[in-house]
C-alpha cells in the first residue's frame, strides 16, 4: 500500500460512500463506514494511535504536539460522503497523464466531455496528471481529495518531528451532501478551538464567506375523485404542484444566477392526485436576502391555491446553515494565517465566497469557526469532476505550511 496523495485519492474513490438524503439513521448509508474504517486503519499505521471511528461514522483522530509553546488546536476537517445527484457505484478513475491541452472525452460515455470553454481552469494544468471518471459515475473528489490531502499531510507532520506544529485534530464527516455532516459531532472530544475545511475547489483558494441557506417543504392536499365524474369538482394536487414551480422566478435559480446572487431551487416533486409534495433549498449570502425570498415563495402558493379552493396547503421552512463571514470576522487569525500557508506553499492566496456551504458553515455557528481551504476538485456533483494530481499536492503543502504558522505566531 503506497501513500502518495494520489495514491491514497485512487485507494478512496473506489469505495462507495453516496449519503441518502431519505434515510434517516447517521450516518445515512452504513457504506460510509467502510471508508472510515480504512482511513482509521491507515492513521493507526502511520502512527496516529487514537483513530477511531464512532456509532456515528465519523472519524477522531490527534497529532500531538512536538513544541513546548502553547499553540491553538486547530482541526482539518473533510466529508467521507458523496453526493446523490449521480451515481457513485463502481467509480473507475482515468489518469490523463502529463496533459497537453484540449477537451477531455470520456472513455466511458464518449458523450461526457470535459471541455476547456466549461472548464477553464484546465487552461491552468498544462503539464499535469487529471484524474477523471469514465464518465458513468462521479469521481468523489468532493470530498476524497480532500480526505487523500488531510491523511497526507499527516503522515508527513508525523515522520517528520523536526517540523513543529501545535496539537492537530482531525475530523472525517458522514453526511455532509445532505446538511447532516456535524448533526452529531462531539465537539468536546474533538477539543479544537478554530478549523478547515479541505473542501473547496481552485488551487490557492480560502473561502471565509458562504451562503446562508434554507429548505422549504411544501405540501398540497388535493381533492380526489373519479376522472369520470371529475368536472368542477377533482383539484388534482399533481397540477398543482407543477403550477407552484412553473411560476419560481427564472431569473432567481442556479441556472440564471452568479457571484452574489442567491436563488429558489426545487430539489423533488413528488405526489398523487390526492396528495403533493415539493422540496426546495432557498440561498442568498444575508439572511435579509433569504427572507425576502421566502416570502416571494410563500406569495406564489398562496396565488396558485386562490385558483383551487377546495385545497388545502402547508408550507414549512427549516434553517440549514448561516454565512460563516460573521463568525470569521472575529476571529481574522484563521484566514491571515491560511493566506500565508498558501503563499509559502507557492501560490498566490484568493480569498473569496462560496456559493454553497461546508461543515464548517455549522461548525462555525456550534462554536468552532471555520474557514475553507481549496481540495482542488472542479465540476463537483457530476461525471465531469476532475482533479489534478499537483493541485493535490499543493493542498497537502498548504496544510502542512499551515500547522508551522500557527506554531510560529503562536
Amino acid at each position: 500500500m503506497t501513500d502518495t496523495v494520489l495514491d491514497r485519492f485512487l485507494r478512496y474513490v473506489v469505495i462507495d460512500t453516496q449519503s441518502d438524503a431519505q434515510s434517516p439513521t447517521q450516518p445515512s448509508t452504513e457504506k460510509q463506514k467502510n471508508l472510515g474504517r480504512l482511513l482509521v486503519k491507515e492513521l493507526l499505521a502511520i502512527g496516529v494511535s487514537d483513530a477511531h471511528l464512532d456509532e456515528h461514522g465519523y472519524v477522531y483522530a490527534t497529532i500531538p504536539s512536538n513544541t513546548d509553546k502553547r499553540v491553538p488546536v486547530i482541526c482539518f476537517c473533510s466529508h467521507m460522503d458523496t453526493a446523490p445527484d449521480f451515481t457513485g457505484t463502481s467509480v473507475m478513475p482515468q489518469i490523463v497523464r502529463n496533459y497537453r491541452g484540449g477537451d477531455i472525452r470520456l472513455s466511458g460515455d464518449t458523450s461526457q466531455v470535459i471541455r476547456v470553454s466549461d472548464h477553464p481552469e484546465l487552461a491552468n494544468q498544462i503539464g499535469n496528471d487529471i484524474v477523471t471518471t469514465d464518465g458513468t459515475t462521479l469521481l468523489g473528489a468532493d470530498d476524497k481529495a480532500g480526505l487523500a490531502e488531510i491523511m497526507s499531510a499527516a503522515q508527513f507532520l508525523v515522520d517528520n518531528p523536526d517540523v513543529k506544529h501545535g496539537t492537530i485534530k482531525l475530523l472525517f464527516t458522514t453526511d455532509e451532501e445532505i446538511g447532516r455532516g456535524v448533526d452529531k459531532v462531539d465537539l468536546k472530544k474533538l477539543g479544537a478551538e478554530f478549523a478547515y475545511t479541505v473542501d473547496g475547489e481552485t488551487a490557492g483558494h480560502i473561502e471565509d464567506e458562504t451562503f446562508s441557506a434554507d429548505a422549504a417543504d411544501i405540501t398540497i392536499q388535493g381533492v380526489a375523485i373519479h376522472p369520470g365524474f371529475a368536472k368542477d369538482r377533482m383539484e388534482n394536487a399533481i397540477k398543482i404542484a407543477a403550477a407552484i414551480v412553473d411560476r419560481l422566478p427564472r431569473d432567481a435559480a442556479p441556472e440564471t444566477t452568479d457571484g452574489r446572487q442567491g436563488f429558489l431551487h426545487p430539489t423533488s416533486i413528488t405526489g398523487s392526485m390526492e396528495k403533493a409534495a415539493i422540496s426546495l433549498i432557498i440561498r442568498d449570502f444575508t439572511e435579509e436576502g433569504l427572507a425576502t425570498k421566502e416570502t416571494m415563495l410563500e406569495e406564489i402558493v398562496k396565488d396558485v391555491m386562490a385558483g383551487y379552493p377546495g385545497s388545502t396547503y402547508r408550507f414549512e421552512v427549516r434553517q440549514q446553515y448561516r454565512n460563516v463571514k460573521a463568525i470569521l470576522d472575529r476571529h481574522p487569525q484563521i484566514v491571515e494565517n491560511a493566506v500565508e500557508a498558501i503563499r509559502r506553499a507557492g501560490m498566490e492566496p484568493f480569498r473569496g465566497s462560496i456559493r454553497g456551504g461546508t461543515d464548517g458553515s455549522r461548525l462555525s455557528y456550534m462554536g468552532l469557526p471555520s474557514a475553507n481551504i481549496f481540495a482542488g476538485g472542479h465540476a463537483f456533483h457530476s461525471p465531469l469532476e476532475w482533479v489534478s494530481r499537483q493541485d493535490m499536492e499543493k493542498a497537502v503543502r498548504t496544510l502542512v505550511e499551515l500547522a508551522t504558522v500557527w506554531q510560529e505566531r503562536a
